[in-house]
């Protein structure tokens, strides 16, 4: 066995140990290897030369555009937990369905879908699920295995549903590994893979993963006789507090995913639309008087919207701004939009709710970001033992091909979901694999759609997954903690199951893409 295949497995070995000895994953990924290529050094079997990429790696990273959309959609999830308004959209559907079995089960599905639509934050998602619909699944009638189950995975479906940070850091990683794929293909103008590329990809998948969940807990409920229920159903509520708990959350959906897929925004300016209609739906929580503020700040958004789609742009000629009939009626927009903003962040401010929100937001934006560079030093350091050209050639000497290829893939993704989290396994495993396995006759988006979907098993997986973590910390001590594990194996057989559909049917993540764009 070569020296350097020493390295990389006693590198690879030295990371297991120290995931598994506690410590905590950021210094993990960016510790060994640090200190393994010095070792590595000193024996002659790295280059320290290697180590001058870093600054570049860092400013790349932080200067990378599509990466503001990450703190901006975390920042929409935080407000909107903490406003309120998704606990009360989830208290208001779940409260129409009444007692009914199934239908409160898919009445979890259905907020849970729409929830990740809109914020797609796991722990704020399975936290409110766990403390507002598990009291009434189980006084329902629906045993705890069920509940529990369905819990932790629905709350997972904000990784696959878009606007999803997953798919915005995948897109990245995927554009990048495609254009040097191309590169080494000798095509040196290929087709750009956008993050909007991949929200129309992952939109079909996504849907598909949520009906089945919804047949499995249809014939799950249905497969015996119902218990008599503990607790009387909830009273009926009237269509108008259902509407008024629901549609300012469908409209943020529609404004955030809509300016996206119509080419109208960008992923990261219509992540800044998000943030400015999570400010008005929480100024809206605050009363009465800021609620009709709110709504004719919502309306006026629209405005610009509609203005931006039917081509109404800012003059500008010889390269300096025109003061045109176009531009003043932009600019008088925008001067009231801002000055609506401006007091709903004031408003917000002194209600408690957005200084809390923007701390949280810089502390799980920071994780990420702090995660991103870490992996991107484990990258260089396997990159200087030459483990690149070994996995090429491990995958490429592979029986199947491309499948073959596409398979060990998905399966190492899978296994490395039960210690790593999303954010680690896409910066270290797609820049590795990525130039392999997109220089074969496969699509960038469908590739990255399988492998988004593949990740979100990792919040089911023990002993790390998140998902699991974050319902044990609202569930009843009766509900043991082997029982949460026993509870998410069939979701997570679902998962693989739609996994593999997507593997056999590549349409139902290139097909909209190929309509829209």
């Amino acid at each position: 066995m070569e020296a350097e295949t020493l390295w990389v497995l006693f590198l690879a070995g030295s990371l297991l140990a120290a995931l598994l000895s506690g410590v905590p994953v950021l210094f993990v990924i960016a510790g060994v290897p640090t200190l393994i290529a010095l070792i590595a050094a000193l024996f002659g079997a790295f280059e320290p030369v290697y180590f001058q990429a870093v600054p570049q790696r860092i400013f790349g990273i932080m200067e990378n555009r599509l990466l503001l959309a990450v703190p901006l959609f975390v920042l929409v999830g935080v407000m909107l937990d903490r406003s309120k308004q998704a606990e009360r959209m989830l208290n208001n559907i779940t409260r129409a369905v009444g007692g009914s079995r199934t239908g409160l089960a898919l009445s979890v599905i259905l907020v849970s879908a729409l929830i990740a639509a809109s914020t797609g934050i796991i722990g704020a998602t399975i936290v409110m699920l766990g403390t507002i619909t598990l009291p009434s699944m189980l006084r329902a009638g629906i045993d705890a295995r069920t509940s529990s189950g369905l819990i932790c995975a629905c709350g997972t479906l904000g990784q696959i549903i878009p606007p999803s940070i997953v798919l915005i850091l995948l897109g990245d990683q995927v554009s990048n590994a495609y254009i040097e794929a191309q590169q080494i293909a000798g095509n040196f103008a290929p087709d750009p893979v956008t993050v909007g590329d991949l929200f129309a990809g992952a939109l079909l998948p996504g849907l598909l993963l949520v009906v089945l969940y919804a047949l499995y807990a249809v014939v799950r409920l249905r497969g015996g006789p119902a218990p008599a229920p503990k607790a009387p159903a909830p009273e009926p509520m009237a269509l108008s507090e259902l509407l008024l708990g629901t549609l300012p959350t469908l409209a943020l959906i529609v404004a955030v995913l809509g300016s996206i897929l119509m080419g109208v925004a960008t992923p990261t300016e219509a992540a800044g639309v998000g943030v400015a209609g999570t400010l008005l739906i929480a100024l809206a929580q605050t009363g009465r008087r800021h609620a009709w503020l709110a709504g004719a700040l919502a309306g006026l958004t629209c405005l610009l919207l509609l203005a931006s789609a039917a081509g109404i742009r800012a003059e500008f000629g010889a390269g300096a701004l025109m003061i045109g009939p176009h531009t003043l009626l932009l600019g008088g927009l925008v001067a009231l939009l801002g000055l609506g903003l401006l007091y709903a962040c004031a408003v917000l401010l002194r209600a408690g709710v957005l200084g809390p929100a923007i701390v949280e937001t810089l502390i799980v934006s920071g994780m990420i970001f702090g995660i991103i560079i870490a992996a991107s030093i484990l990258s260089l350091v396997f990159r200087g033992f030459g483990g690149d050209e070994m996995v090429a050639d491990l995958l490429q000497g592979l029986p199947g091909g491309t499948w073959g290829m596409l398979a060990l893939t998905m399966l190492v993704i899978f296994l490395l979901g039960f210690l790593l989290e999303f954010v680690e396994i896409i910066f270290i495993v797609i820049p590795i694999v990525g130039p392999i396995l997109l220089q074969q006759d496969i699509s960038p988006v469908w590739f990255a759609v399988l492998v988004a979907m593949n990740l979100q098993t990792s919040f089911l997986t023990p002993p790390f997954g998140f998902a699991l973590f974050y319902y044990r910390s609202v569930a009843p001590p009766q509900i043991r903690t082997a029982a949460i594990y026993h509870a998410i194996v069939p979701f997570v057989a679902i998962q693989i199951a739609a996994i593999g559909l997507l593997a056999l049917f590549p349409g139902l993540a290139t097909w909209l893409p190929g309509v829209l764009f």
